[in-house]
C-alpha cells in the first residue's frame, strides 16, 4: 500500500535537488535541532510498506529510490510505487545479507539519468561484489559499465556503501568477509573504503599510490556521510559489540581485526566513539545540517550523534530494525530491513516519513 509523498520531497524539488543524499543533507538546513527529542516528538507517516529486504534510499527532486537485495529498483513518484529489476552484465546474487545494495545517484542525475550501484555476485572463488554504473530510461534500468569487480564478498560482511564525495569521486565501503588477514592488508579490498572516480580509474591522489583503498582495517563499514566541513564518517559493525562511528582519514589504519573501540595501537585509529559492551548494528548514516543521523538494527531506531555528550542518542524508535536514513529539508526518510541476513524475523518493510511535531 502506498500513500502519497507530502512536502518534504516537494520541498527537495522546488530546490532542484539532483545530488546524492549527503549532498541533500548538507544543502538544505533543517529548522530544528533533533538532539534533544525522542520518538513522540515526530509524526510518522508510512509511504510504502511493499518492499523487499530494502538497503539504499536516495532522492532526486518529488522521487525517491530504493534498492532492494533481489536486484530490484523501488521508485516512488506522485504518490505511486513501482519497481524496476537492475539489468546487469553479471547476475546479482542474493545470499544472506548479499546482493544489490548500494546506489549513489549522480550529481547530474535529473540530466544523464545515470546511478552508481553496489552488487553481489558469484564467480568462481565464491562470492564477490562489483562497482557499476547505470542508467535509468523512466522505465527501465541498465547497465552501462562496469567500474570495479572482484571485490571479496560474504553471507553477511560485504559493507556495500556507495556514496559520491565533495571531491566529486565515489567512496565504496567493503566487508572483512571474517577473514582476518584481510583488512591489514593493502593488496586486498576487503574491510576498505574504497576511492575511483566516476569511470572506474584510481585517482592520482589517492593516499596509496595506484590503489583503490582510501582506508583500511574496517570489520563492515556500512555508513558514509560528509559534515559541512568536508569531514568524512563511517559507520561500522563490531564484533558483537563495540560498533563504530570514525572519522576518517585519507591512508588511515583503523584496527581490525587488531583492536576495536578504544583499544590502541601504534599507527592505527582509535574509534571516534564505540558502543561499548552494547550494539548498535548501525548502517546508513547521514548529516542533518550539522548532526550526524545514524540508522541502527539492532538499535531498532534512528539515532544522532550528540556532540556534546560524545554519544549516540535515539530520536525515533519502533521495534522496527532500520537500515538507511534520508534528512530532506525539516523531515527525515528511513527504511526498514526487519528481516536479518541470516533470515530471521518478518519480511514486512516499509518507507517512513518523520516529520517534527510543531
Amino acid at each position: 500500500m502506498t500513500k502519497p509523498l507530502l512536502s518534504a520531497i516537494a520541498l527537495a524539488s522546488m530546490l532542484g535537488s539532483t545530488a546524492t543524499s549527503q549532498a541533500l543533507a548538507i544543502n538544505q538546513q533543517p529548522a530544528r535541532t533533533v538532539a534533544g527529542m525522542s520518538s513522540d516528538d515526530w509524526n510518522v507517516e508510512t509511504i510504502t510498506e511493499d518492499l523487499d529486504y530494502p538497503w539504499d534510499i536516495e532522492a532526486d527532486g518529488d522521487t525517491v529510490f530504493v534498492t532492494e537485495a533481489a536486484g530490484n529498483i523501488a521508485v516512488v513518484q506522485n504518490g505511486q510505487l513501482r519497481k524496476f529489476s537492475l539489468q546487469t552484465s553479471t547476475k546479482i546474487i542474493r545470499d544472506g545479507g548479499g546482493g544489490l545494495l548500494g546506489m549513489a545517484l549522480a550529481k547530474d542525475f535529473g540530466t544523464s539519468r545515470a546511478a552508481y550501484f553496489y552488487h553481489t555476485y558469484r564467480a568462481d572463488s565464491g562470492l564477490r561484489n562489483r562497482v557499476i554504473e547505470a542508467v535509468f530510461d523512466g522505465n527501465s534500468w541498465r547497465e552501462t559499465r562496469t567500474l570495479l569487480q572482484g571485490i571479496p564478498g560474504h553471507r553477511l560482511y560485504n559493507g556495500g556503501r556507495l556514496a559520491i564525495g565533495p571531491d566529486g569521486h565515489l567512496f565504496v565501503t567493503t566487508g572483512w568477509t571474517e577473514d582476518g588477514s584481510l583488512p591489514q592488508d593493502r593488496d586486498s579490498l576487503a574491510g576498505k573504503v574504497l576511492r575511483m572516480t566516476l569511470s572506474g580509474e584510481v585517482p592520482s591522489d589517492n593516499p596509496f599510490k595506484g590503489s583503490y583503498v582510501y582506508s583500511l582495517g574496517h570489520r563492515n563499514p556500512q555508513g558514509l556521510a560528509w559534515n559541512q566541513d568536508g569531514e568524512m564518517y563511517a559507520a561500522e559493525h563490531g564484533q558483537s559489540a563495540r560498533d563504530e562511528i570514525n572519522l576518517i582519514k585519507p591512508g588511515a589504519n583503523f584496527g581490525w581485526p587488531l583492536i576495536d573501540g578504544d583499544r590502541q595501537r601504534d599507527g592505527m585509529e582509535t574509534a571516534y566513539l564505540h558502543s561499548g559492551s552494547d550494539t548498535w548494528a548501525p548502517s546508513g548514516i547521514t548529516f542533518r545540517g550539522r548532526e550526524l543521523l545514524v540508522a541502527t538494527l539492532v538499535g531498532r531506531g534512528i539515532y544522532v550523534l550528540d556532540t556534546r555528550g560524545n554519544e549516540l542518542k535515539p530520536i525515533y524508535t519502533s521495534g522496527d530494525r532500520y537500515r538507511d536514513v534520508l534528512s530532506i529539508g525539516n523531515d527525515i526518510y528511513a527504511i526498514t530491513t526487519n528481516r536479518s541476513p541470516r533470515g530471521e524475523g518478518p519480511s514486512d518493510d516499509r518507507l517512513i516519513r518523520l516529520s517534527p511535531k510543531l
